[in-house]
């Protein structure tokens, strides 16, 4: 059921980082109703955090540069990261180990790596620990199509279409043709590019998308939202009367966080149906880069250049640290 008024909780503080925070995305519901949070950094070291809380619980060093994106895999085992050192690496969540380091030395090509031929490494054996894996091994999609930096790859429901996020343009990829089967050009250049859905089991065919993940876009002074099995139905797009850096959708609330960019500091809510804002939440000291809702549908996270990630309450009631009438206080960065 939809709640029009503002929920206003104080925000849990989840400090560690010391650059600004691009990228947020958190990992599925598990059976017990629990989940985790990843986070990319400017400083190189990513961060895996207790999804409900906000605790640290470990930080994954191996990259030379900025980590621009983190994701987890659909059971938190696993982590991927994406660098400006020109690899990407995938991590072992329990142990912290990396895995894989894959090699991609051009920000305009679309690469798809099968690491299903390339073994898990054990340590302890005569293998290396981490196996690197050169971009021969790769195959290109689209092969001079960006001529921007590509700054987002997103998967669709259809596993064959996957979309890229390239300076003021989408594109959504067939994989086995390796061709585009659409393109929009936007309002400017993109920010944000992300899918939002909350768990399955909680899922209803009456949420925005009809059950379906929604794609969310931030571009220029616009936000925009597709849905279907393969994001090509647009659902809303709609001005706004300033620059956007982010942007993320509350399918089951119906409706949607904007987050301001350079000079801005705020993120603010809206209502679905008419555009017409619900709420403002101040407490960063930067652009917030990154907004992500949790997979239970109860709290909603923003990363900001200020290098910290914020936690809102989404729910009636105490949920987490917080209680009946605010939060308990700032959750714990890097010891």
């Amino acid at each position: 059921m939809a709640t029009d008024a503002p929920r206003q909780c104080v925000p849990l503080t989840c400090h560690g980082h010391s650059r600004p925070v691009p990228h947020i995305s958190f990992s599925a519901l598990t059976d017990e109703g629990t989940y985790f949070m990843i986070s990319a950094c400017k400083d190189g070291n990513p961060m895996l955090r207790d999804g409900i809380t906000g605790d640290w619980i470990g930080t994954f060093i191996g990259h030379k540069g900025a980590v621009w994106q983190a994701r987890l895999s659909h059971d938190a085992s696993v982590a991927a990261t994406a660098s400006a050192d020109f690899t990407a690496k995938v991590w072992d969540t329990h142990s912290g180990e990396c895995l894989w380091t894959l090699q991609h030395d051009h920000i305009k090509k679309l690469r798809i790596f099968d690491l299903t031929d390339s073994p898990k490494p054990v340590n302890g054996t005569d293998a290396p620990a981490t196996k690197t894996v050169s971009t021969s091994m790769a195959f290109e999609i689209g092969a001079g199509i960006h001529t921007a930096n590509i700054k987002f790859i997103v998967w669709t429901q259809d596993p064959n279409v996957l979309v890229t996020a390239s300076g003021n343009t989408l594109r959504w990829f067939d994989l086995p043709s390796r061709r585009v089967i659409k393109e929009e050009a936007l309002d400017g250049e993109i920010g944000s590019c992300e899918f939002f859905a909350p768990a399955h089991k909680i899922r209803e065919q009456s949420d925005i998308g009809q059950g379906l993940p929604v794609l969310g876009v931030a571009a220029g002074k616009s936000v925009y939202f597709w849905g279907g099995m393969r994001a090509t139905e647009e659902l809303k797009r709609q001005k706004m009367d300033y620059t956007v850096a982010s942007v993320a959708i509350d399918t089951k609330d119906k409706k949607f966080i904007v987050g301001e960019d350079i000079p801005a500091t705020w993120a603010r809510v809206y209502r679905w149906d008419d555009g017409s804002e619900l709420d403002i939440h101040k407490g960063h000291h930067g652009p917030v880069w990154s907004i992500a809702y949790a997979p239970d549908n109860k709290l909603y996270a923003t990363g900001s250049e200020d290098g910290t990630i914020k936690l809102w309450k989404n729910c009636d009631g105490s949920y987490g640290l917080w209680r009946q009438n605010g939060a308990t206080g700032d959750a714990k960065g890097a010891e």
